[in-house]
């Protein structure tokens, strides 16, 4: 494949060829920042999930059911 041979600084130049010429020079720093905001608003969003995340791991309290009496 040729994917497994673009390992190492090799591969990264590779990309960072291939991407100025398929977006151009000047759109790359764009891409950049809306990565990067991407990124932060799924951070933020993991950030406001986890509270309510945390209320919900707590273990049931131990009650027996009909499955654990023997028959």
């Amino acid at each position: 494949m040729v994917l497994a041979a673009l390992d190492g600084v090799d591969g990264v130049i590779v990309i960072v060829i291939l991407a100025v010429l398929i977006f151009g020079g000047s759109a790359i720093p764009k891409l950049a920042r809306n990565l990067g905001s991407a990124k932060n608003e799924f951070e933020k969003g993991l950030k406001a999930s986890k509270p309510a995340d945390d209320a919900d791991t707590t273990p049931p309290a131990n009650k027996p059911s009909d499955t654990d009496t023997p028959s």
